[in-house]
């Protein structure tokens, strides 16, 4: 019974040499050549099939293990620790924490074999094919950064929900900022536009999606009648141009940006144990610069297009505005209350007035009339019903998070 045997491509074409070589049709200096070999190396191959026939040529290493394979003891101590402690890793994240936290230097590719056939990894199905019209990265840093903010459950259950604000520059994927907040809301973005001013002065713009903290559509009184939220209105004073994109592919820089920060940040806050939005700020300016240092490109450009701003610019920018109509007795409503302009003389010239109503983020109030400051006091407070809420205000407050909850999937 004949026997069969299993070759690669390379092993054929040294089969079919040998053959024609032993039928006198190529000669040995010739066939050396043909295979890149040296003519001694071709006599062994010769040899060999003269002697044991066509399994001469077949690598004696098949089906043998590799010399330079890791020893079987830090295969069993890698696969327990993965076990222990790294089981909802990703074999690249979980081969970062090897080396980091054990020591323990392997490539990702031999984590991951090792991963599948311990039944820890499993692959994964090939997403279908979509495609979108690419852009090219803007050329300098500072002259684009995408914004956007996304709910999901941080802390897996180990404290409330909230959202994390996220600010990455286009034209080198770096993180420039994050925050974990309550929910994405105009306060919260106030907040967090004043940190990213003060942390690196003001770029030429800010790309972000359609949230109405950024855009709205019906006109209403005051500065809404331009189209302009609060958050809109605070940059344009500044000179920052504010995009919206029409789709979240547009600005996929920062969606897969959170892909990823919902793996690799989750997975580190429960390394190490941190439970509190506190404790969570504390740690992100660390995060982020090994998360940098790892992912960030180079920009095109070296020139960075943030400019310095005054501290004051920043503070009277992102304050609450909204413009007002004072009544006959110079009594205005806003938030709720009812504020009177205190003056001693009758100032009929002031009826029907508008004027601009400040709020800080402390809930200070200033009333300005052509330039001025004037005084006011608070007569009441209305019981506001029926408070219009954003969609993610309503999502953070109707539907808390309690463990691994649906605020992200509202």
């Amino acid at each position: 019974m004949e026997k069969l045997f299993a070759m690669t491509q390379k092993e054929l074409s040294i089969y079919d040499l040998v053959l024609k070589v032993q039928e006198k049709r190529f000669t040995q200096l010739k066939a050396s050549e043909l295979l890149n070999v040296s003519e001694r190396h071709f006599r062994r191959l010769l040899k060999a099939y003269r002697e044991e026939g066509p399994a001469g040529l077949i690598s004696k290493k098949r089906g043998k293990p590799s010399n330079n394979r890791l020893p079987e003891k830090i295969h069993q101590r890698t696969i327990a620790l993965v076990k222990k402690k790294y089981s909802d890793f990703g074999p690249t994240l979980a081969r970062e924490k090897l080396l980091e936290h054990h020591h323990i230097k392997i490539s990702a590719e031999t984590l991951r074999k090792w991963m599948l056939k311990a039944d820890i990894w499993h692959e994964k199905r090939r997403k279908k094919l979509v495609i979108h019209q690419s852009r090219s990265r803007r050329s300098h840093e500072g002259e684009l950064i995408q914004v956007d903010g996304s709910p999901h459950d941080w802390f897996e259950g180990r404290a409330s929900s909230c959202s994390l604000l996220g600010y990455v520059d286009d034209a080198t994927s770096k993180i420039k900022y994050l925050k974990f907040v309550p929910s994405e809301s105009t306060d919260s973005y106030f907040r967090a536009f004043i940190e990213y001013l003060h942390l690196h002065g003001k770029p030429k713009s800010f790309y972000t999606d359609r949230l109405n903290v950024f855009r709205i559509n019906n006109d209403k009184a005051g500065y809404r009648k331009a189209g302009l939220t609060q958050v809109g209105r605070a940059l344009k004073e500044l000179g920052i141009e504010l995009i919206c994109a029409n789709s979240p592919q547009a600005k996929g820089r920062i969606e897969r940006l959170f892909s990823t920060l919902q793996d690799r940040l989750v997975k580190e806050l429960r390394l190490k144990n941190i439970c509190s939005i506190e404790k969570a700020n504390a740690f992100l300016p660390k995060f982020i610069e090994k998360y940098n240092a790892q992912f960030g490109v180079p920009a095109k450009e070296i020139e960075d297009l943030h400019e310095k701003i005054s501290s004051e610019s920043i503070i009277n920018a992102f304050k609450y505005k909204e413009e007002r109509t004072l009544s006959k007795n110079l009594e205005l409503s806003f938030c709720g209350r009812i504020l009177q302009i205190k003056t001693e003389d009758a100032t009929w010239a002031m009826r029907k007035s508008k004027v601009e109503v400040v709020e800080d983020l402390e809930g200070k109030i200033a009333i300005h009339f052509q330039g001025k400051e004037l005084e006011c006091k608070e007569l009441l407070m209305k019981d506001h019903q029926g408070r219009v809420l954003n969609k993610k205000e309503v999502n953070a407050r109707v539907f808390p998070l309690k463990g691994k909850g649906s605020a992200s999937n509202f």
